[in-house]
Formats: structure tokens, sequence, C-alpha cells
């Protein structure tokens, strides 16, 4: 991410249940009561996905919530958005997701020199053992840095 960036939200169940392989940044197709939304930070990724369409890459499940100060034509929140790449990384991310057991998840959510920017990530689901191990050495690096603050004193 670069440094004018302003970042919206944060996908934090995609760290949880995927290891992350690889990142990149797309753009999203917006109306422009979602742009006010997102801006507002009303917006949701937590179980949203990307999916390749017609040689396109699709952003569904990812809820942006209505602009109070819209007309009567505002957006449905939960519609599919189109995520703008270039063709070759289309092509690639498509490849793949045809492997098996990768999928195409949103981690994050910005605001880049005044355009809304996704960043995506290429993932492999955790099981559940993966998700437990990843909780105890949480909990085990946090007790080792309470002990070591404990120490200093």
């Amino acid at each position: 991410m670069a440094k004018g960036s302003n970042v919206i939200t944060i996908n934090r169940k995609a760290y949880r249940d995927y290891h992350i392989q690889e990142t990149l940044e797309a753009g999203i197709v917006l109306k422009g009561s979602e742009i006010k939304s997102i801006r507002a930070g009303n917006v949701n990724l937590s179980d949203a996905y990307a999916k390749p369409q017609h040689d396109e890459l699709w952003l569904y499940n990812s809820h942006i919530a209505s602009y109070d100060a819209a007309s009567y034509n505002t957006h449905e929140p939960t519609r599919p958005r189109k995520l703008l790449l270039h063709r070759e990384e289309i092509v690639n991310l498509v490849s793949k997701v045809i492997q098996k057991g990768l999928t195409v998840v949103p981690l994050k959510l910005y605001i880049k020199h005044g355009v809304a920017k996704v960043e995506l990530g290429v993932a492999r689901g955790k099981k559940v053992y993966d998700k437990r191990e990843t909780i105890a050495r949480r909990h085990a690096d946090r007790e080792m840095e309470r002990a070591m603050k404990h120490r200093r004193r």
C-alpha cells in the first residue's frame, strides 16, 4: 500500500481463516452513494470473496451500507461489484483459483489518491487445528511479552 492511502476497513476474519499466499491491489467500480458510504466507514468485508466470471473479477457479499443522505435511488448494500485489474492479472488469478483449495478474498479496503481500492489476497483455507495453533502461538507471545515487561520493572 502506498503512502497517501487511508485504510477504511480490514478483513480480520480473512487473516484468521486463511493462509494468505499473495496480495494484489484492485480498483472497484462503485456508485456515487457507495463511495460516500465508504468514506463514512460504513463497510464490512468479513464474508466477502472475489470470483471470476466472463473474463472479469467480481466482489460478492461485501456490505456497503446505504448512504443516509442519498436520494431515493440508492444502491443495494450487498450487490456484486466489478473489480478492476489488468487482463494478465485476471488470467493469473483465475489459473490459481482453479487449483484445489485456493480462493480470492478481500483483505483491506482503502482510499488511495481519492480512489477506492481493495487489497485482494490469494489464500488457502486454514484447518481447525491451524487456527488453534495460531491462537496458542499468539497467547504464548502475549504471555512472554507480559513476563518481559514485568521483569524490566
